[in-house]
């Protein structure tokens, strides 16, 4: 019996926490008996097009239909003619461009199964009609996947789906080498994602600034870009910062970057999982992260990092300065963190619990 085709859709820009999710499963679907295949919606960008090389490089299918503007007809008509070429048993759609076209368009070419993953925390969730569309096309679905218990009581919260609509499939982590040991000479921080509001830099450099009073020395690098990157510049001078705080852009591979710091922190504001938290853990290193979305499932208080009210720059700082000046704790934080990551999030287990949803799906 041929293996049954899985057709997922999603937009990409560029490559971020959803798509390295992407790059790791769709491979290991195809080794569990899945014809694995994506269709790419996209606008030309290099990330996009990147995104398509490497999941071809690891062996999965990819056709490429460009999206110039969101309802544009002559994509939609493409991605139609695209799933009745495939003939799949199930389409499973990521992010709200793939949900709004991939959905509509499986249904009207009658596949069986329809599946849709929600993967982070957007400020236009919370405008009144987009949650009503959001939730009228995710009526079309049969599997609707979160990635996390915060992100399905988010959606819950700003759209008006039921919590119990979801079932929740961790993203996962492949264990890299041993890391080295943490450096506890220097109290430094890192900070790692693209600089928009959502990320909560601001909020960051406040604390940081407050935390430098009692941790002379203290240093903190941004690694990511983003909109906000002049706002914040001018904030680190605002707050009397330069030369204690370093913008490095983007960074790949980030691993060795986070295996040069004590303490990663992620002040975000919305976070549908929290990745970055999850790969410092691997790398053996403490998180301090707020308490939003995905980040307290992944961080467990006091024993790999510690978690703080979400916008709070006063307990992010006094976060900050716990650890700061206690690097051993911290280097022993990061140890329970690495051995939690392999154990909790392995990458495995978010495979299995897919292939698990799509077997029952199509009553194999």
């Amino acid at each position: 019996m041929s293996a049954p085709v899985v057709l997922h859709i999603g937009k990409v820009a560029k490559i971020s926490g959803s798509e390295n999710h992407l790059l790791l499963l769709l491979p290991r679907l195809r080794e569990r008996g899945y014809d694995i295949r994506f269709v790419l919606l996209h606008e030309g960008e290099p990330g996009a097009l990147d995104f398509a090389r490497r999941l071809e490089e690891a062996g999965v299918p990819v056709d490429t239909i460009r999206l110039p503007f969101a309802a544009d007809p002559r994509a939609f008509r493409r991605l139609v003619a695209e799933i009745r070429r495939h003939g799949p048993a199930i389409v499973h759609t990521h992010l709200v461009h793939a949900d709004f076209l991939g959905l509509s368009a499986a249904r009207i070419c009658g596949v069986p199964v329809l599946a849709s993953t929600k993967h982070g925390f957007n400020h236009f969730r919370e405008s009144r009609p987009f949650a009503l569309a959001d939730r009228t096309i995710g009526r079309l679905a049969d599997l609707h996947i979160a990635i996390s218990h915060g992100l399905a009581r988010y959606l819950a919260e700003v759209e008006g789906f039921g919590v119990d609509e979801f079932t929740v499939v961790h993203y996962g982590i492949e264990p890299g080498p041993e890391p080295p040991p943490c450096d506890l000479d220097v109290p430094r921080l890192l900070c790692v994602g693209r600089l928009v509001p959502i990320k909560g830099h601001d909020v960051l450099l406040r604390a940081f600034a407050q935390a430098r009073d009692a941790v002379p020395g203290l240093e903190l690098q941004l690694a990511g870009s983003g909109e906000l990157e002049g706002e914040l510049r001018s904030r680190v001078d605002e707050l009397g910062l330069a030369g204690a705080v370093q913008f490095l852009g983007l960074v790949s591979p980030i691993e060795p970057l986070i295996e040069a710091f004590p303490i990663v922190v992620v002040p975000s504001l919305g976070e549908g999982f929290g990745m970055v938290a999850l790969e410092a853990m691997e790398r053996g290193r403490a998180v301090i992260a707020s308490a939003v979305g995905g980040l307290p499932e992944i961080v467990s208080e006091g024993e790999t990092g510690l978690i703080v009210p979400c916008a709070d720059q006063v307990r992010l700082a006094q976060a900050i300065v716990e650890l700061a000046s206690d690097l051993p704790r911290a280097a022993a934080m990061g140890q329970a963190g690495r051995r939690r990551a392999l154990s909790a999030f392995p990458q495995e287990r978010c495979t299995e619990q897919t292939a698990a949803l799509y077997d029952a799906a199509l009553g194999r």
